[in-house]
């Protein structure tokens, strides 16, 4: 148990002290901007550069994995939207905020931390392409659900933000110079090396104390009963549903199957929120399912992560 204890100790703690410079000093949310910027733009993309870069290319195309891994997350995102239907009166603006809530997992400012602080870095690779490919699926799934529900917008441009918003996105760009200078061998001067280094070594304290104020931040003005039904689908149905994928198709690494489980495992994305601002749809939900989400993953990611160090997991049954 202490070996557990000093992986999630040390993540949540970075967000509750974050939550709690929020609380106490109450600041303006638009405190945070430069940070959340270098964040997004700067030291999680230099993460992903380097890590990528100086990984076998072999490793970069694991099509069956990013198959798997995509369908589950898009099976989550069905489930909740028929639960946001159903809770919401067959609303689909609102059902659409419930979906992503459900299936789009905290995997830019959560991801990379926990996953190479537990499984060290051969979990570079799966990490990039489930945050690739996930943002790639719900970027895509969401402008077109809101133009279904009256959003006024022609198919061009709805069309040109999907595209926008896949290929355009920091981190998807970051990896696809990653794969390019693996591919290539190709390596930045040595100046270059050593500042990306020390933006990347920034990427997971930032991004977790931001996280917490921005949770700090974010008030809770409605509980609804979509929201335990929702967060069961994101925090226990998602993880379980992706292990059981990986583990019935077999021939996974195992570094590679538990990743997929701690990045499905991953409270509900600030993107909820962000997306629930934007199409001004369900946004005082949003705020309560990434709060809430936030909280009770600590019980449920640790938890998981029990499992994972202790080798509880039936990964023997695909011969490991």
């Amino acid at each position: 148990m202490e070996q557990v204890l000093n992986l999630a100790l040390p993540f949540f703690g970075l967000i509750f002290i974050g939550w709690a410079c929020g609380k106490w000093r109450g600041l303006p949310a638009e405190g945070l901007v430069w940070l959340n910027f270098f964040i997004v733009y700067v030291s999680l993309p230099a993460l992903f550069f380097q890590l990528l870069s100086k990984t076998p290319i072999e490793q970069l195309t694991q099509w069956s994995f990013i198959a798997t891994t995509t369908y589950a997350t898009a099976t989550m995102f069905g489930l909740s939207l028929l639960v946001g239907l159903f809770f919401n009166r067959g609303r689909l603006r609102e059902a659409t905020i419930t979906a992503v809530a459900g299936a789009y997992s905290n995997v830019g400012y959560m991801g990379p931390g926990l996953t190479l602080a537990t499984l060290g870095p051969a979990a570079t690779v799966p990490t990039a392409l489930v945050f690739c490919f996930d943002n790639a699926l719900l970027f895509t799934l969401v402008p077109l659900l809101m133009a279904l529900s009256g959003e006024r917008q022609s198919a061009a441009s709805t069309a040109l933000i999907i595209v926008k918003r896949i290929f355009l996105h920091p981190f998807i760009l970051a990896t696809i110079f990653g794969v390019a200078a693996a591919a290539t061998g190709l390596r930045p001067p040595v100046f270059v090396d050593k500042m990306l280094t020390s933006l990347m070594q920034a990427a997971a304290p930032c991004a977790l104390f931001a996280m917490g104020v921005t949770v700090g931040l974010r008030p809770v003005e409605k509980i609804t009963a979509e929201i335990p039904v929702v967060l069961f689908v994101k925090l226990i149905l998602h993880p379980v549903v992706v292990f059981a994928l990986l583990t019935w198709i077999g021939g996974f690494d195992r570094v590679w199957l538990l990743t997929a489980l701690l990045m499905a495992c991953l409270p509900p994305a600030l993107n909820v929120y962000v997306l629930a601002q934007q199409y001004h749809a369900h946004v005082s939900q949003a705020s309560a399912i990434v709060l809430i989400g936030t909280l009770v993953s600590v019980a449920t990611v640790t938890g998981f992560l029990w499992l994972v160090t202790h080798d509880l997991l039936p990964t023997a049954l695909i011969g490991f």
